[in-house]
């Protein structure tokens, strides 16, 4: 996936949802019942670029590792819970914000590093770590940040399934697929084929949800609006703190820029599924993801020219 795809994709995917289920309402009972497996096709693609066989590399580059966990699990959930004060007076709102903001993203984040001379393959080593740690952690911060009550009020089958069935399962079939592909002339066509249409799934995924969705919550489009500055807000706060963060542990410039990034972007489409499996009363909550994933990524392509600047090169610069 090239720097502009991830960003057209979402582009291209929240129009043609918008439009089409402004333009027909009675759509949204088939595209609600097309999320799922949509959802479950582009994570199976998606996890497929987590490279499992590099796990171990993961663990032996300790001060990175290190660097990283605690940026996104010591840092972020307080500057997290900070600026989701913006919205803590509606608790859906608030519940869709924090879903998002406290899981660091494994997959097109990759991308905006190296596009910004950052150290993708260490991220990339670090991807499984980073999604197991949040499966772990998100059900306590949840408890947490929102309270009893929430915790309360979820019913906890559905969130099992989600997992199980939309996470799991593809996150499995995708170790597999790599064995496979590391094996087999099959297994590499059928890994490059799935990887090809990493794009054409995301448009798909992003426009079902919010062609099952936009209908019925037109009138609160200016509560969603609401989560803008939020994102906005986050990563103006998180920028600098990956930044010193880096530069604290000592790490080399393109690791520096690589903590950074993955302290600003967040894991929108695969914590999806868990928030759509969320009570009705929750059913803003998906989009107010989505609007993360739509703010994210055009912030990306801001940080793709600013993070090098913020974190120079000063070797290349002493030796020009």
């Amino acid at each position: 996936m090239d720097g502009a795809a991830p960003g057209d994709a979402v582009h291209r995917g929240l129009a043609v949802g918008g439009v089409l289920g402004f333009l027909v309402p009675s759509l949204a009972g088939p595209a609600e019942a097309a999320i799922h497996p949509v959802l479950v096709l582009l994570l199976y693609a998606t996890f497929l670029g987590i490279p499992f066989g590099r796990l171990g590399r993961a663990f032996g580059d300790r001060r990175f590792l290190v660097t990283v966990l605690a940026v996104n699990f010591a840092l972020v959930p307080t500057v997290a819970w900070l600026v989701s004060r913006i919205v803590a007076h509606d608790q859906v709102l608030l519940v869709g914000v924090l879903f998002v903001l406290l899981t660091p993203c494994i997959d097109y984040v990759i991308v905006f590093t190296g596009l910004a001379g950052g150290d993708a393959g260490r991220l990339l080593a670090a991807a499984p770590l980073l999604m197991l740690a949040q499966m772990l952690v998100l059900p306590l911060q949840l408890w947490m940040f929102v309270g009893v009550e929430f915790a309360r009020s979820v019913e906890f089958a559905p969130f099992v399934d989600a997992f199980v069935f939309i996470i799991a399962l593809p996150l499995a079939a995708a170790a597999l697929t790599q064995i496979a592909a590391s094996r087999t002339v099959a297994g590499r066509r059928i890994e490059q084929v799935v990887m090809a249409a990493m794009v054409p799934l995301m448009v798909a995924t992003l426009a079902v949800v919010v062609a099952s969705q936009i209908a019925g919550v037109s009138s609160r489009l200016g509560s969603l609006l609401l989560t803008v500055p939020v994102y906005v807000l986050f990563t103006v706060v998180m920028v600098p703190i990956g930044t010193a963060a880096g530069r604290l542990a000592r790490l080399d410039v393109p690791a520096r820029r690589a903590i950074v990034f993955s302290g600003t972007t967040r894991n929108s489409l695969v914590i999806l599924p868990l928030v759509l499996a969320l009570p009705d009363a929750y059913a803003l909550a998906p989009l107010v993801v989505v609007t993360q994933t739509l703010v994210e990524l055009i912030v990306m392509v801001a940080l793709v020219r600013l993070v090098p600047r913020l974190v120079p090169d000063t070797t290349s610069l002493r030796e020009a």
